[in-house]
């Protein structure tokens, strides 16, 4: 394989009705087979997934959480909003979205977004990425992979990766399990998380400040064959059910 990377450069600040696929697609012209991996914080705005902090009244709940964080109280309860399940309310806020998304204060953003706003997550991340995989097919004519992205932390490690909120056009994991390796051992466990990979080659190349490219193409990848599977059922992830263990101080009621 010899993936060629396309940055998208030269997009307007994007703001609430513009055509976003469209005005990538003027600028990097996509082919069948691309894969086009964004940040969630442009395809927000351009559907208007933000909101004004002034317009905001927090809850005794948030008033609490707020205090002990040291963060805006109208910050935390547009959070809380977001939340389906909240796991930790201290140090910071980790919480589970309706999606299945598990991330420090509910992916909600106040970065790259005027003074006063937040930006939130698409509200169903998938319907997200198939809605600009058909638009790009009205523009352009060609099939492509879409993936959109948040930053998140890691456990276990220090700094942010961009991760896979939604895709479409390809399956999240390419699957290896019942293959053999190099001495014929079959894999029984090898599952790897491909959208999860080439989102955070894509926040490499985007950048986290004001580098303004908020879109990366991938060409040539190969296809893959596997399952969406990428969230572990809460039944089987040690680390949520060790993190309920903590004392109640820190678990979010």
């Amino acid at each position: 394989m010899k993936i060629s990377v396309i940055p998208v450069e030269g997009l307007p600040l994007i703001r609430k009705g513009d055509d976003l696929p469209s005005l990538i697609h003027a600028r990097v012209p996509l082919r069948d087979g691309d894969i086009l991996s964004m940040a969630h914080t442009v395809y927000s705005k351009a559907n208007g997934h933000t909101r004004a902090l002034p317009s905001i009244t927090p809850s005794p709940r948030a008033l609490r959480i707020a205090e002990r964080d040291g963060e805006d109280p109208r910050f935390v309860q547009a959070v809380l909003d977001e939340a389906q399940e909240v796991i930790l309310e201290h140090p910071f806020i980790l919480s589970v979205m309706k999606n299945g998304h598990i991330g420090v204060r509910s992916g909600v953003d106040r970065s790259n977004i005027e003074d006063g706003m937040v930006i939130l997550l698409p509200p169903d991340p998938m319907a997200a990425a198939e809605g600009v995989r058909a638009r790009i097919r009205e523009v352009s004519g060609s099939s492509v992979g879409v993936i959109i992205t948040d930053t998140v932390g890691r456990a276990f490690r220090r700094g942010q990766t961009g991760h896979a909120i939604g895709w479409a056009g390809m399956t999240a994991i390419r699957d290896f399990r019942k293959d053999t390796d190099l001495f014929g051992h079959v894999l029984k466990i090898t599952e790897e998380a491909v959208v999860d990979e080439i989102a955070g080659f894509a926040n490499f190349v985007m950048g986290e400040s004001h580098q303004g490219t908020p879109a990366v193409v991938f060409r040539n990848c190969t296809t893959w064959k596997g399952h969406d599977q990428l969230y572990f059922r809460p039944e089987e992830d040690v680390l949520r059910k060790a993190l309920c263990t903590l004392p109640p101080g820190y678990i979010g009621r």
